[in-house]
């Protein structure tokens, strides 16, 4: 298969400011791409950078607004969510510029890529940023070749402008201007920049197709006519030649992060089944508590018994009023009808001090067993969590963990060494 072009313009919000300048700018201190090697940004050719009058560095946003307040470009009638800034990304296959002289090859290739940017812009001043990456490395053709081989691409953050026609009034009070040109305006609309579908003229035929579309033969044609060759035009409506490595990960952990999902689903099932389990010890507790004060009444009726009666003062007799002898008789009835039940009782009641032992011993191993499982959770809706906010970082710190030898842990003996100098320290 030849080597194929293939430029790629995708629209933002301006929320999307920040992302798109630490990555084009590699401001970041890790990258998702595991591939992009920060020993190499100063070789990142920059065509356009952000600075102001003053010659002073600014931030993508802060180009935004300059040129904004500049009156360069306008915002008529947008919407909250409207997308206000797009990228292209001008690429070729690495081998491409591999066989042709590498990196300053690739040089000269992406400034006449710039150029057609600067076209289609339709002014240098509605581009903000233009840099050339020459950090990237290609794991897989490096080890096939047993060289390092760099991936070269140019990215171009630019604002969408279109040049809106304002007309006079056909009613104006001064016939001369009715229905005549008023003014141009270089509003802002990535909609009427790049139609879902357009039509144009091409080989002395009408030809109706989406707007990137004509791009890419742009692109094709631009680099063929200023002397570049050895590629072919990427495939027309084809999504495999505009997915970059970024969008393929992406999709990746996807799958990751689903799986992630499944897993937590899996752990909160295993913490319901522990609380279901300590709820049906804890009612077993509490019919061997009720067994357990049936004891303890007995206990006081029994010392109530023993208080009874008071010394007499004749003789070595005691005297008893008629209601401590009401109730002594009573006592004694039932003494009597629970005699029998008295060892089988004993019996239950051992048992049941047993039973309540041994169910405080589950209970307590299901604690134990609880926290693992919840701090586990815990730990997963933190690694979700940090997905979430920011998965570049994530996937490359965990590419980095991976690439180095796994921790050794320090022998048992020495820890308990340690362990006894802090306490006596």
């Amino acid at each position: 298969m030849g080597h194929k072009s293939v430029v790629r313009n995708k629209a933002y919000q301006t929320a999307s400011f920040n992302t798109i300048e630490r990555h084009n700018e590699r401001k970041n201190e890790s990258y998702f791409n595991g591939d992009v090697e920060t020993g190499r940004a100063h070789l990142n050719v920059h065509f356009k950078q952000c600075f102001n009058e003053n010659g002073e560095a600014e931030t993508y946003e802060q180009t935004f607004n300059r040129m904004l307040a500049e009156k360069k470009t306008v915002i008529h009638e947008t919407k909250p969510d409207a997308k206000l800034f797009c990228e292209f990304v001008f690429d070729i296959n690495t081998t491409y510029f591999d066989e042709r002289g590498g990196y300053e090859y690739a040089k000269s290739f992406f400034e006449e890529a710039y150029r057609l940017a600067v076209k289609e812009a339709g002014s240098e001043d509605y581009i903000i940023s233009a840099v050339m990456h020459a950090d990237e490395r290609n794991s897989r053709l490096s080890e096939q070749l047993g060289r390092d081989v760099y991936h070269y691409h140019l990215h171009v953050v630019y604002v969408p402008v279109v040049e809106k026609k304002v007309y006079f009034k056909k009613n104006n009070k001064d016939p001369e201007k009715a229905g005549k040109l008023k003014e141009i305006i270089p509003q802002i609309s990535q909609s009427n920049k790049w139609p879902l579908r357009m039509t144009v003229e091409q080989d002395g035929k009408m030809v109706t197709r989406n707007s990137y579309s004509f791009l890419q033969d742009r692109y094709y044609e631009h680099m063929k006519e200023a002397g570049f060759d050895g590629f072919e035009r990427g495939e027309r409506g084809s999504t495999t030649e505009h997915l970059e490595v970024l969008d393929y990960k992406i999709k990746q952990d996807e799958k990751i992060l689903a799986e992630l999902e499944v897993q937590k689903a899996q752990k909160k099932k295993e913490v319901s089944v522990l609380d279901g389990q300590a709820e049906k010890k804890r009612k077993r507790l509490d019919k061997l508590d009720e067994q357990i004060t049936v004891k303890d009444k007995a206990k006081a009726t029994i010392a109530e018994i023993g208080g009874m009666g008071k010394p007499a003062f004749i003789g070595n007799g005691f005297s008893i009023t008629a209601d401590e002898m009401k109730k002594l008789k009573t006592l004694a009835k039932k003494g009597v009808t629970v005699k029998d039940r008295t060892s089988e009782l004993a019996k239950k009641l051992k048992f049941a001090e047993g039973e309540l032992d041994k169910a405080k011993k589950e209970l307590a191993a299901e604690a134990r067993k609880r926290p693992s499982i919840v701090g586990q959770l815990q730990w997963w809706d933190k690694v979700l969590a940090a997905f979430k906010r920011s998965p570049k970082r994530l996937m490359a710190a965990i590419d980095e963990i991976m690439r180095q030898p796994p921790e050794r842990k320090e022998p048992e003996l020495e820890l308990n060494k340690n362990k006894s100098r802090a306490e006596v320290r």
